[in-house]
């Protein structure tokens, strides 16, 4: 099943880069999810989550 957290995270990073006018708040969602997920994560996952909030720190330098 894998690690439900980092899942999480991936789809709240996703959601963040599709949202319209709730892009504040699916972007809060995103980090909250990322920090959830980091914690508990294996090394290649931390990768990944890494690559995940340089996609959201775009976002958020792009609004």
């Amino acid at each position: 099943m894998g690690n439900r957290l980092f899942q999480e995270a991936r789809e709240a990073v996703k959601i963040a880069q599709e949202a319209g006018t709730g892009q504040q708040a699916a972007i809060s969602r995103a980090e909250n999810a990322l920090s959830s997920a980091f914690a508990n994560s294996s090394l290649a996952e931390k990768q990944q989550l890494h690559q995940y909030q340089d996609e959201l720190d775009s976002i958020k330098n792009h609004q």
